[in-house]
């Protein structure tokens, strides 16, 4: 009986034939290969990523069929329409309004006094007619009221009752005391009432003029420019009530000089009447600019 063939002694102890050795140098050499290239991919480019705008008209009509061959997108399926064959839209004669959202203090301090005297009537009517609801019940008949259990607390009935009195006269007398004050106007940069507005153009003119005749020599020396905001309150006699910084320009001088401008200017004209009618004090708010050539305006 023949032996069967004896194999090495190195390939008996590692089981690995040099066929499967040369396989595995092969594969191993690829793949260092492969290791060594590195793949990077393309840049991507935001822009082909966006769609192109779309351009939609609003239609105030609409129709059940459905166009054929659309011109433009809209709200709404519209086919036909208009008095031309030439392909033309709608537009508004009229520029783009912008809407201006900023408010001026002299606003919000006239919308808070109306708001005041608002509540201040409120107040003073819900006051009256509790009062007079007791005389009310009072004056029924005794034979029409039912008998009604005593308050066990007459006393803290009597204080309720003088408590409400005196809140009642102390409102009072502040409600006549502010309808005594002087009605007050105020007038913004950007609000300005048809009745007042020839009054302030008046009045612009003239502490421009006065300022442009006596423009501060420390300005004009020192060479400084800028802009502030000021508020002046004139009586219905045309004498100055108060001036008021409510904006400075950074430059105490520059600040001064505009006060100083406001006071020299006065008196102002009187009131017209219609203008008397409205208000006993007009408080006037607006910007002014110490501009190069040494000249004061107001551009508001």
């Amino acid at each position: 009986m023949t032996a069967p063939p004896r194999l090495s002694t190195r390939t008996s102890r590692l089981g690995i034939t040099p066929l499967l050795g040369g396989a595995l140098l092969a594969s191993l050499g690829i793949h260092l290969l492969l290791l060594g290239f590195s793949f990077k991919l393309p840049p991507v480019r935001e822009e082909n990523f966006l769609s192109p705008p779309l351009e939609v008209v609003l239609v105030n009509s609409k129709s059940a069929r459905k166009p054929l061959q659309a011109d433009a997108l809209a709200q709404a399926n519209l086919d036909g329409g208009g008095n031309t064959d030439l392909d033309r839209r709608a537009k508004s004669p009229l520029p783009a309004t912008a809407v201006d959202q900023r408010e001026s203090g002299a606003d919000r301090a006239q919308q808070r006094v109306r708001q005041l005297e608002a509540q201040a009537r409120q107040i003073m009517t819900r006051l009256k007619s509790e009062q007079s609801l007791p005389n009310m019940q009072n004056a029924t008949s005794p034979t029409d009221a039912k008998p009604v259990e005593a308050d066990p607390r007459p006393i803290s009935l009597v204080a309720r009752s003088l408590e409400m009195a005196k809140l009642e006269a102390q409102i009072s007398r502040e409600y006549d005391a502010y309808q005594k004050r002087p009605k007050r106007m105020f007038i913004g940069a950007r609000t300005q009432d048809y009745v007042f507005a020839r009054y302030i153009e008046d009045w612009r003119i003239k502490v421009e003029r006065i300022g442009n005749q006596n423009y501060p020599a420390a300005a004009r020396s020192q060479k400084l420019y800028g802009k502030l905001q000021l508020t002046v309150s004139i009586k219905s006699d045309g004498s100055l009530d108060d001036v008021e910084v409510t904006r400075g320009s950074g430059s105490k001088i520059l600040d001064a000089a505009a006060v100083a401008i406001v006071r020299e200017a006065a008196p102002y004209s009187p009131f017209p009447e219609e203008m008397r009618n409205k208000a006993d004090i007009l408080s006037i708010t607006r910007t002014w600019n110490f501009i190069p050539g040494d000249q004061l305006s107001s551009n508001d």
